[in-house]
């Protein structure tokens, strides 16, 4: 019975999240708590996690940004980590094998401290053409398999998949095209919300 007791705090203990990316994450364009990640916390809250998720989105970062910053983002109270980056690369047509690279680093740190991740990709536009799209949109899913994260295809995916196109940025983005609404953030967090529940799991089990 003694053992039971003492081995109570410990299961109740907050999971401590770090969410590295770019201004998706950051919540750019926002109030604060209309963002990524207190959307997300609040979510998983109500779905009844005791968690919190440190907001390490930096708008314009890149996949370099964000290798640079791993190292110090992974404190020895992060118990796991979301990496949603590449969007930036993207823009400026970096190469893939450079962007493939710097995330490889960066789960491999993440592995070093043996924190689990989740890895969210992106689709690859065709106007790089074919090799580059090709190379590009298969990082993600390879690194996955590599480090065994938690795979998420898009970080748009909601968005992306809707029927009417033109009605879902018309409705759920921002005027710039780029950056979801609140209630675009709203349904990326439903979207996201069992499979971050997944990472958590690999976390408390």
């Amino acid at each position: 019975m003694a053992g039971l007791v003492a081995a109570s705090p410990a299961a109740a203990e907050t999971v401590t999240l770090a969410a590295l990316g770019d201004s998706l994450t950051q919540g750019y364009g926002l109030p604060q708590e209309q963002g990524f990640v207190p959307q997300l916390e609040g979510w998983l809250e109500e779905h009844g996690e005791d968690v919190d998720i440190v907001n390490a989105g930096v708008s314009g970062d890149t996949t370099a940004g964000g290798l640079s910053r791993v190292d110090w983002t992974l404190t020895p109270d992060v118990d796991g980590l979301i990496v949603a980056l590449g969007g930036n690369d993207l823009l400026r047509g970096i190469d893939p094998s450079v962007s493939r690279g710097n995330l490889d680093g960066l789960l491999q740190v993440a592995q070093a401290k043996d924190v689990p991740t989740m890895l969210i990709g992106l689709t690859a536009p065709g106007n790089y053409g074919p090799d580059y799209k090709q190379a590009f949109d298969a990082m993600y899913p390879e690194l996955a398999k590599t480090y065994g994260s938690v795979y998420v295809e898009s970080f748009l995916a909601p968005l992306e998949e809707m029927d009417d196109r033109q009605g879902a940025m018309r409705d759920y983005m921002q005027a710039d095209g780029i950056h979801p609404n609140a209630e675009g953030v709203k349904l990326i967090v439903e979207a996201l919300g069992p499979r971050v529940q997944q990472l958590i799991g690999r976390i408390v089990d």
